[in-house]
């Protein structure tokens, strides 16, 4: 269906260039393809879950105002005879942004879990931007001309307002997570086109009070005319495609990145305000200074808001390459490199208080059969609830960490060899899946190096693998004359 519905809507786009010149052909036609787009739209929304259909009936909604306004344009025109704005057609052509910017916020707020604070700062900078410059040269030329009523000044200047809006929804939904399919770049292809086609009628404004005589090139203004039928088919295409499903669907919290596109917007935006400044430099007279004084310090200020951001991303993410760092990532047990940092640090306060502390080390019993046996995913699981099992059965203050393979130790602050050994009995007696394991617990005689104490606690595990596994040992002191040499 949408490929029916993009291959009739090209051909009216191209048959439009040879439709009489006259106004109410030209209306008809234009309104013909239009409301074919809303009812595109349409159809496309009582497609999907009712709870999904909003976004799109919104947007309906704006497009089916916007076409309604051509044929009441063209009333006005050639009946009434109103030309001066504002005409009744106003309204109607300037609610495409309202619904239109009601159904962005729509999907923005179902498609992300949380305020995404940096989308928000990316798109006020360019919005920003792009104000500036609707500003001079759009909203403040059309306030001081002095040719029409306020009204109609207000009107005028509605269009351009409506745009930044535009601009600003289009750039958060753009910067904002979620997922993007085909629908997603459909209806954000049509909203596109909408600002290209206001950007051309302020642009040829602008050369018909330079002296170009472009109104008298009827087959350039059909051109122009021709860019609002391609978004008026592209929403409608967008909407009838199966992806549209999706355009709403939630996603993840995810960080807004960097790109090169966005870069280049940005830095684009942040530049709009010294060019201004240049520009009117250069014709002799700073006319909007006010203006770009308010501009440049927004953008420096969200420029200033931006780095921030960076700094605390580039500090979350150094945090968690440090913790991924001393975590294993199997069993979320600290990993060797924690352990080697945490006992030193154990034993300097054991030392200091007076207190005792004990390690102990161990090692599943015939791990590498049952991997032989089930597999080495299997293996892994039965690491993972081995981890999780033994760490409900220490007591708080105790450490669990993955030594490596499948050897764990154990750090138990404010524990002697007897208190060491009930708490690790409690651990045997709670490893899943009847497997078991071998133990080795040595209590720190307050001299020697964590090494040392390890390879004791390591001497009195294979002790225990030797006499037959499934059991604890307790490691010998050290000889009298090695403990002397310390």
């Amino acid at each position: 269906m949408p490929k029916a519905f993009a291959i009739t809507a090209a051909l009216a786009v191209v048959l439009y260039q040879f439709v009489p010149d006259d106004p109410w052909w030209v209306a008809g036609w234009q309104m013909a393809i239009g409301y074919a787009a809303v009812g595109a739209v349409l159809v496309g929304a009582r497609r999907l879950p009712r709870g999904e259909r909003l976004p799109f009936r919104l947007f309906a909604a704006g497009l089916g105002a916007n076409v309604t306004g051509i044929g009441v344009a063209v009333f006005c025109d050639e009946v009434l005879h109103l030309v001066d704005l504002p005409t009744p057609a106003d309204p109607l052509f300037l609610l495409l942004y309202p619904f239109c910017a009601a159904g962005i916020a729509v999907l923005i707020r179902r498609r992300e879990t949380g305020r995404d604070w940096t989308a928000m700062v990316d798109a006020t900078t360019i919005t920003t931007g792009f104000g500036l410059l609707a500003w001079v040269y759009v909203i403040a030329p059309s306030a001081g001309g002095g040719q029409i009523t306020m009204l109609g000044e207000a009107t005028q200047a509605a269009y351009p307002i409506g745009d930044l809006v535009m601009i600003a929804m289009m750039a958060r939904l753009l910067r904002g997570g979620g997922r993007r399919g085909a629908a997603f770049w459909w209806v954000t292809a049509s909203l596109a086109t909408f600002l290209l086609g206001d950007v051309a009628w302020v642009v040829i404004g602008h050369l018909i009070d330079l002296g170009f005589a472009i109104e008298d090139l009827a087959w350039f203004n059909r051109a122009v005319e021709s860019i609002f039928l391609v978004a008026f088919a592209l929403f409608g295409v967008g909407a009838l495609h199966h992806d549209a499903r999706t355009l709403g669907a939630p996603a993840g919290p995810a960080v807004a990145r960097l790109g090169r596109v966005h870069l280049a917007l940005l830095t684009l935006a942040s530049l709009v305000a010294p060019a201004v400044l240049a520009v009117q430099l250069a014709q002799g007279a700073v006319t909007d200074g006010f203006a770009i004084v308010i501009a440049s310090v927004a953008l420096f200020s969200l420029v200033v808001a931006r780095m921030a951001q960076l700094l605390r991303q580039v500090e979350q993410q150094a945090q968690q390459v440090r913790e991924l760092a001393r975590r294993d990532e199997l069993t979320g047990l600290p990993n060797r490199r924690a352990w080697n940092d945490e006992l030193p640090r154990a034993l300097e306060h054991a030392r200091r208080d007076g207190r005792p502390v004990s390690v102990a080390v161990l090692d599943l019993d015939r791990f590498k059969l049952f991997n032989d046996t089930y597999g080495h995913p299997a293996g892994d699981r039965l690491l993972h609830s081995s981890a999780a099992a033994w760490s409900a059965c220490l007591r708080a203050a105790d450490t669990l960490a993955r030594y490596g393979g499948e050897e764990f130790v154990v750090l138990l602050p404010d524990a002697t060899e007897a208190q060491a050994r009930e708490v690790v009995e409690r651990a045997l007696a709670g490893t899943p899946l009847g497997q078991t394991f071998s133990a080795g617990v040595a209590r720190w005689d307050g001299n020697e190096t964590s090494d040392e104490l390890i390879e004791r606690a390591d001497t009195a595990l294979y002790e225990a693998k030797a006499a037959g596994r499934n059991q604890i040992r307790e490691a010998a002191n050290r000889p009298a004359a090695a403990a002397a040499m310390k």
